[in-house]
């Protein structure tokens, strides 16, 4: 059995990474105004950090229709496939999980289809669907597969921290991290993706300590797999990286750009680290 698996634009995927394994990405939609944009088609990551440093409105997001997924499922079972498994962004965080699984239903005759929610956004959504696809490039079940990726979800982390809170509020996706709200004119925020919601993890009093300090989380989890790096335009991503290098294999240390849908959340600047927990001993 061949098995395709599918994700959406909000795990900051590479194309070339993508195209590699063997990934389709099913695109969110970012609007600026009247204007809107289908993610990665119509606009990239730079066009759009160029945009919200033009435009006089925060952007926002749309879901995907589940036509959008349907499409993708039946391009694999044309391309050869005999399964596929969509791992979406959090389903606490956007109804993209809910268009992937009414699509499901729809292909259900033609194409067996196991979605699962990642409870994750950008650099952890992309660590559970590269490692799906390495599964079924190895020739893993459909069931396999997307039962590996649900055990996996348990174990990654994901931090970051936010030069501002203005773009995660506006979105409604801020969570019990609006507290910080108050205090952000002498702190700078660290927040964790917990359970497919944004919760507060600390306050840093500057960006070089939230740097660091995303690092020691990392530092702490040892052993971990997987490191990422993720910045929405952040000039400085490489103190971050060049941390981690102090205790992790320089050569395991992904990059990845911090594109449209999650950018429109987390504002210019924002860095974070995803990576995966691993078991002691």
């Amino acid at each position: 059995m061949t098995v395709k698996v599918v994700t959406d634009s909000s795990s900051d995927l590479p194309d070339d990474l993508a195209a590699q394994l063997n990934i389709a990405i099913v695109p969110l939609s970012v609007r600026f105004g009247n204007e809107e944009f289908v993610d990665r088609k119509d606009l990239t990551a730079a066009e759009f950090w160029a945009r919200c440093d033009a435009s006089p409105t925060l952007p926002e997001t749309a879901a995907p229709a589940p036509g959008a997924f349907e499409a993708a499922y039946r391009a694999a079972v044309a391309e050869g496939s005999d399964g596929v498994v969509a791992i979406c962004i959090s389903g606490r965080l956007s109804g993209t999980l809910q268009a992937a699984q009414v699509a499901a239903d729809a292909v259900r005759d033609a194409v067996p289809v196991r979605v699962v929610d990642s409870q994750q956004a950008s650099g952890g959504l992309g660590i559970l669907v590269r490692n799906a696809a390495r599964w079924a490039a190895a020739g893993g079940k459909v069931d396999e597969i997307a039962d590996a990726a649900v055990e996996e979800v348990g174990r990654t982390r994901l931090y970051a921290t936010f030069d501002t809170l203005e773009y995660l509020r506006k979105g409604g996706r801020i969570g019990r991290a609006q507290a910080f709200v108050g205090s952000m004119l002498s702190m700078k925020p660290v927040i964790e993706l917990r359970d497919g919601v944004v919760e507060p993890e600390s306050r840093q009093r500057t960006r070089g300590r939230s740097i660091r300090h995303l690092a020691d989380k990392v530092r702490e989890a040892v052993p971990v797999a997987h490191p990422t790096v993720l910045h929405a335009d952040a000039p400085d991503y490489g103190e971050l990286v060049g941390m981690l290098a102090e205790f992790l294999p320089p050569d395991d240390i992904v990059v990845t750009s911090i594109g449209a849908v999650i950018g429109t959340h987390a504002g210019p600047r924002a860095m974070g680290v995803a990576f995966q927990q691993l078991p002691r001993g």
